[in-house]
Parts: C-alpha cells; sequence; structure tokens
C-alpha cells in the first residue's frame, strides 16, 4: 500500500510514505532494521532531545525518511549515504531546509547517533567527530 502524504507543507510531495516492500513473494511484516537512540551514560538522548525542538512537520519527515530506511534497507542515495566504518546519514529535506540523522548499525538495528539542520554544503567535521565518538563508544559498550 502507498500514499501521499495529506498535510499541506512544501516539503517534497514526491516520497511515497507508508509502503511496505515486497522481497521475493510474501510481504514482510516487519521492518528490516530495528531503531533505537543513542543514550549517553547519564541516560539522555540527544537525537531524541533535537527531534523534539524541531517543528511537528519536520520530526513527521524525519520520522517517515527514517521509517523507509528500516523497512528498505539498504537503501542508497538520495535517501541514505555512507561516511565509511559503519557510519551513515538519513536526508531529509523539507521546506528548503535539509537535515541529516547520523547513524550506525548495530546487528540489525539502527542507532541513530546524532541529528542536526544542515546548513553548508559539506557536512560539518564536528557534527561526523561526534558521531563517530559515540559510535565508538557504542561498540565499546557492546
Amino acid at each position: 500500500m502507498t500514499g501521499r502524504r495529506a498535510h499541506a507543507s512544501t516539503c517534497p510531495p514526491h516520497r511515497f510514505r507508508y509502503t511496505v516492500p515486497v522481497a521475493g513473494t510474501s510481504r514482510e511484516k516487519t521492518p528490516r532494521l530495528g531503531c533505537r537512540f543513542y543514550r549517553t551514560d547519564a541516560g539522555s538522548e540527544p537525537v531524541r532531545d533535537w527531534l523534539k525542538s524541531l517543528p511537528t512537520e519536520v520530526r513527521k519527515d524525519i520520522g517517515s525518511d527514517i521509517q523507509q530506511v528500516q523497512w528498505r534497507w539498504p537503501v542508497g542515495k538520495p535517501l541514505v549515504d555512507g561516511f565509511g566504518g559503519g557510519l551513515f546519514e538519513v536526508r531529509t529535506s523539507c521546506d528548503s531546509d535539509i537535515y541529516r540523522v547520523l547513524f550506525c548499525l548495530d546487528g540489525s538495528t539502527m542507532v541513530l547517533l546524532h541529528g542536526f539542520k544542515k546548513k553548508s554544503q559539506r557536512t560539518p567535521m564536528s557534527d561526523l567527530d561526534l558521531a563517530r565518538k559515540r559510535q565508538r563508544t557504542l561498540e565499546e559498550d557492546s
């Protein structure tokens, strides 16, 4: 089942939402990847906090894009890009703004490491460094 978003927004309407992928001849009933937020030692979840600070429409679009990655993994551009070393980004555009959620895989689970609004063509090194630091912490704890 596919459908377009019903809300009025200047976010790209070309993306189909709420699709269930077909693998082989039977429909999958669960996503290919689980999803969880990175949690600091203090118990905070930085990506969840960042998402809560965004406007509702932007949150919906980012959430929908993350859901697409969960159901359709592996996914390439334009929705997902990789930085090497197991670090990836979900790429969302809404109202002429660009948002990124950096994630890694822990088995068959996406771990959302860092989120930010992109302000330049290149991803800032500070954002990449922070995501890689969180990724290393996650790998050390495993």
